[in-house]
């Protein structure tokens, strides 16, 4: 998806041209997993597959959205929006809702929706379109673009609208991210610090095309963990423990106990180390802290799969590769690799081969660069 091919499904819908094209990305964590809710760090880029919207503004309240992905159309007045369990639209009208509650006065528009980010990979598709959506009301109204304000209302949308509780993360890297670097958030203060990339590298997702199963009582069992990991510890999150601390005190915690703290206490610290190992451009030190990130989500905090290990053995050993590690919440979903940009197209083709040969599964394999955040690409 680009600018002109939004367009012109625009003018094939409404009839002339839209007034204005916005896009949001979708996003990748190159590390800090199962640390957002302990208060800690984490460490996304905003990757160049996007939610993309075109648009003009109409005369009066109503929002008339067609989408090109599911084939449908979707008409609601933005100062009687109801929940109809629409879907993708609900993400929309969530933004809506959320803008309106804050206290923002918005305009009708007419517009066309489509995106690239892959449904159900944990690249965070639905960030993507609630952070377009933001941008998509924003720009019809003469709203002042502020991209934290705009990550915490979506953020609303998701929790209160659509009924998923989500950190901050997705919404906060899609808002503001920056062509060529990572986002360095904190999750309790939500400050944050651009990072970039090391030069000559790049990010390759890689899609297990296994999805996640029984996660939710996994989860909430690792947050039980956790809290009282840092009920031991006499600390508000496990973000207040050092690794000297941890490994000086953590003895009296039972075994599995202990396995959890010691990830989430390591990953905050490698998730630091990482931010410092890119500003100083070091590939070799990054890709080794992304090693030991997977090592201790598999054997730690224990959220990996089968065919995660399986993905993250493949990269590995493939041409170019600095390090790689799952990514998001584990127990199916995506891999992240570092690969030397030369070799990217190498590293993509071994990888799917040996892959697909030892698992029988064939995955998808995203070459990806860091992008903007949520932007107007076109307009007055």
């Amino acid at each position: 998806m680009d600018a002109t091919q939004i367009a012109q499904a625009f003018a094939q819908r409404f009839g002339g041209a839209p007034q204005w094209i916005v896009r949001a990305p979708g996003r990748v964590n190159i590390i800090g997993e199962h640390t957002d809710y302990n208060d800690g760090f984490v460490l996304p880029m905003a990757i160049d597959r996007a939610a993309w919207i075109a648009l003009r503004p109409r005369p009066d309240d109503r929002v008339v959205v067609h989408s090109l992905d599911f084939h449908e159309t979707v008409e609601f007045g933005i100062a009687g929006v109801r929940h109809q369990k629409q879907k993708w639209a609900e993400y929309i009208k969530g933004m809506a809702w959320a803008l309106r509650e804050a206290g923002h006065p918005l305009r009708g528009w007419e517009g066309t929706v489509a995106g690239d980010v892959p449904i159900g990979a944990g690249l965070s598709s639905s960030a993507a379109l609630e952070m377009a959506a933001a941008r998509a009301f924003a720009a019809a109204a003469g709203l002042t673009w502020e991209p934290a304000a705009m990550a915490r209302l979506g953020q609303r949308a998701e929790n209160q609208w659509v009924g998923v509780n989500c950190g901050i993360m997705d919404q906060m890297i899609s808002a503001a991210g920056k062509a060529g670097h990572a986002l360095l958030i904190d999750c309790r203060s939500l400050e944050t610090q651009l990072v970039p990339l090391p030069p000559g590298t790049v990010m390759v997702v890689l899609d297990t095309a296994t999805r996640r199963g029984l996660v939710d009582s996994a989860y909430n069992e690792r947050r039980q963990q956790c809290e009282a990991a840092a009920a031991y510890f006499q600390v508000k999150a496990l973000r207040d423990v050092t690794p000297v601390v941890f490994e000086s005190c953590a003895d009296g915690l039972d075994p599995v106990t202990r396995r959890r703290a010691r990830h989430v206490v390591g990953e905050n610290d490698r998730t630091l180390s990482a931010a410092a190992a890119m500003r100083a451009g070091d590939a070799v030190r990054l890709g080794a802290l992304m090693n030991e990130s997977h090592d201790s989500l598999r054997d730690d905090f224990e959220v990996t799969n089968a065919e995660l290990n399986v993905m993250v053995e493949c990269a590995r050993r493939a041409s170019g590769c600095f390090g790689a590690r799952m990514t998001g919440a584990g127990f199916g979903g995506c891999a992240l690799a570092l690969v030397t940009a030369a070799a990217a197209g190498e590293f993509a083709a071994q990888v799917t081969a040996e892959y697909q040969r030892v698992t029988r599964r064939a995955p998808a394999v995203y070459v990806c660069r860091a992008t903007n955040g949520a932007e107007i690409v076109a307009g007055p």
